[in-house]
Parts: C-alpha cells; sequence; structure tokens
C-alpha cells in the first residue's frame, strides 16, 4: 500500500492504543517513510496492561497473540505490536524500525568485535555479557563505531 494510506490507517490504530501506553512509536517502512509499506509495526510501553488488551483485541483477529508480540488484522492490513519495557524500548525501535539490511549492517558491527546486537530488544554486549549500549538508538551506532542515521536514512 502506498505511505499515505498506511498513514491514515496507522492514525486510527495509534491513537486507539496510545492511552492505554507509557510509550508508543511507529516503526518499520512509515518510520523510515518508504513509499510503499507492506504492514505496519508498533513499538508501545503498556501503562494499562487489561485496557490495553481490551483496545488490541477491538482492532480484529490476531494471528499471533504472544506476549512479546501481537500481530492482527486491522481493515485487511496486517499489523504488529511489539510491546517493550523501558529497559528494551531503544533497541527494540530501532531493530523494529529497519531495514533489514541496516539491521545485518549493526549485527556484522557487532560481530566484528565480538559483540551480539539482540533481535529481542535487550541491547549491545560484548562478549562478558555486559550492557554496552542500548539506552537510546544513538548510544547502538555510537558503541559500534558508526555515524548515527536518522530512520528515513535506513535503507
Amino acid at each position: 500500500m502506498k505511505l499515505e494510506e498506511a498513514l491514515k490507517i496507522i492514525s486510527e490504530v495509534y491513537y486507539r492504543l496510545k492511552p492505554n501506553c507509557e510509550r508508543i512509536e511507529v516503526a518499520g517502512s512509515i518510520r523510515r517513510q518508504k513509499p510503499e509499506v507492506k504492514d505496519i509495526d508498533i513499538v508501545l510501553i503498556p501503562s494499562d496492561v487489561v485496557k490495553l488488551a481490551q483496545a488490541v483485541d477491538s482492532l480484529g483477529p490476531h494471528t499471533i497473540n504472544g506476549a512479546k508480540i501481537k500481530r492482527v488484522s486491522y481493515k485487511g492490513t496486517q499489523i504488529d505490536i511489539y510491546y517493550a519495557t523501558p529497559e528494551i524500548w531503544a533497541t527494540l525501535l530501532l531493530i523494529r524500525t529497519g531495514s533489514k539490511e541496516n539491521n545485518i549492517r549493526l549485527c556484522s558491527a557487532a560481530k566484528r568485535k565480538g559483540w551480539k546486537l539482540c533481535a529481542s530488544g535487550n541491547g549491545l554486549f560484548n562478549e562478558k555479557g555486559d550492557k554496552m549500549a542500548g539506552d537510546s538508538e544513538e548510544s547502538i551506532y555510537k558503541a559500534l563505531g558508526l555515524k548515527y542515521q536518522e530512520p528515513w536514512e535506513r535503507s
């Protein structure tokens, strides 16, 4: 679908979920401002778990209903909702923003250092298991020795 259509859909979903979230951000290709969007990704931190669950359930049928991700079909559009905590927020937002190629580049840079960038959003860890970065997207780029890229530059 075109970005403009995706933005209309996400605005409806965003405002239905937002009242029950401590934080909520659109990720994926919408955050990267791609002209074509396959699905919609949202990263959020719940503030009211029960009311958020009700709001998510009201969006449409679930195809995935896990503790960390819910996939719903809203008006025929796939929406992936990723549940974060404050500790994993930045890394999960970075990973779920993508692009796939950018995530591979970041993971490869980590691997060259003997480190690991966790796709789960837990952060960037050295070979001893010490957390090296993850409090912000910028901190991950910096720890890897890479210039920070805005989401629309991550293609």
